[in-house]
């Protein structure tokens, strides 16, 4: 799977578990409602049935609610835990409980809410000694509309009833992550396509940015004949340097963009000093180092080119801290430029340059040992020097081509693969 492939699937799957928890959740939450409200609905009717003759005889004087008495107790015989009749005043004048559960209606009790001051039916659901009950005030209005008195009734729910409005829940949730998993895999293909030219384009881009890296870097060796190859050896010495002490991937393509542009700032430097045929003098040695302040600021152009920003300001600093252009030392040296400090003057030591020959391999790391601790990063150099013999062999008697080649493999490697 593909980078940006891995990026729509993750983001996908994420989606679709916040998706899925939030609407599950709702879907939860309107199922248990629609429980409640059928429950309520139920038990509003046999109240509204039992009690519908009962507003004639709601305030009538103690002695004469008998006939009341007898509907409380018929009710709850046949129907429920306990029921309570009260007047417009709120006052108890009927009460009847179902002996079979008066230890229940003791429990219901403490779960009582206060007496309500308006005309709405109000109700509670809860569990009582492990059975799930019911408890319902309904107001009983006259056919004017004002309110006769109240009739308060406490209903067992059965366990066939209550799991039957579970499992109509369930598998309303069921069908609604179903449909949440069937938009979400309709989508990553829809997502994927209209993804194809976002990645293409940026494919290019990319391709464009690190052609442009390439092109600037080989434009300011083609200033220096003897160092046309130079940045694809010090390139490729660089990024195996880098793998063998564990770089991290977006490091060692830092490293190799500065790899290319490190002499970025030589463009502003005049040809009789950067082609002289001998050592530079002081003030020679002193333009010459003004190369690194011009490559920052040419960079400072481009955003993408900032990458390399480290190796081209940092690769002249020296870990004693003798270094130019800021004077910094040990680990305040960004690492790839302290990497590419080992490699660049190692690559410098076995070429050819106008004004001396190649040095022996041998030669070259013996040079190189004695700027350990002063020039060089000790644990850096100490890496390098375990793969140099190997990596020399393989670049320095390698034509041009060959290894510019194995350098554009590992250019795809750090920036193409996985996209």
């Amino acid at each position: 799977m593909s980078g940006i492939h891995r990026t729509i699937f993750n983001r996908l799957l994420a989606a679709w578990v916040v998706v899925s928890l939030l609407t599950g959740a709702a879907a939860s939450w309107l199922g248990i409602s629609r429980i409640d409200s059928q429950l309520v609905e139920l038990a509003s009717a046999q109240l509204s049935k039992a009690f519908a003759a009962s507003l004639p005889l709601l305030n009538r004087e103690e002695s004469q609610r008998s006939e009341l008495n007898q509907m409380a107790a018929d009710f709850v015989r046949q129907q429920g835990i306990a029921v309570e009749v009260r007047d417009r005043n709120g006052n108890a004048v009927a009460v009847a409980v179902n002996p079979l559960h008066s230890i229940l209606e003791q429990d219901i009790r403490h779960q009582a809410y206060g007496f309500p001051t308006d005309d709405e039916r109000h109700f509670r659901k809860f569990s009582a000694d492990g059975k799930t009950v019911l408890r319902l005030l309904l107001p009983l209005k006259e056919s004017a509309g004002s309110v006769a008195g109240y009739v308060e009734g406490s209903f067992l729910i059965d366990r066939e009833t209550l799991g039957r409005m579970r499992n109509e829940m369930i598998f309303t949730l069921l069908v609604v992550l179903f449909a949440v998993t069937l938009t979400t895999l309709c989508l990553y293909p829809v997502i994927l396509s209209l993804n194809r030219d976002v990645m293409r384009y940026s494919n290019d881009l990319l391709k464009g940015n690190v052609e442009l890296m390439e092109v600037l870097g080989s434009a300011i060796a083609k200033r220096d004949a003897a160092t046309n190859i130079h940045n694809y050896r010090v390139a490729s010495y660089a990024v195996r340097l880098a793998e063998t002490v564990g770089l991290k991937h977006g490091e060692i393509r830092d490293l190799i963009a500065g790899a290319f542009l490190h002499d970025v700032g030589k463009i502003g430097i005049s040809d009789n000093i950067l082609l002289k045929p001998a050592a530079l003098d002081a003030q020679e040695f002193e333009t010459m180092r003004t190369h690194v302040t011009l490559g920052v600021e040419i960079l400072r152009k481009s955003d993408w080119l900032q990458k390399a920003r480290d190796v081209v300001e940092c690769h002249h600093e020296k870990f004693d801290g003798s270094g130019y252009l800021k004077g910094l030392a040990g680990e305040a040296i960004p690492v790839t430029a302290r990497i590419f400090a080992i490699v660049d003057v190692f690559d410098a030591l076995t070429s050819k340059r106008p004004y001396k020959e190649a040095f022996p391999f041998a030669e070259a790391m013996a040079i190189l040992q004695q700027g350990v601790g002063t020039h060089f990063d000790p644990r850096l150099a100490t890496a390098f020097a375990g793969i140099a013999e190997a990596l020399h062999q393989e670049v320095s008697n390698t034509p041009e081509g060959v290894v510019e080649s194995r350098l554009q493999a590992l250019i795809a490697k750090y920036f193409f693969a996985g996209r």
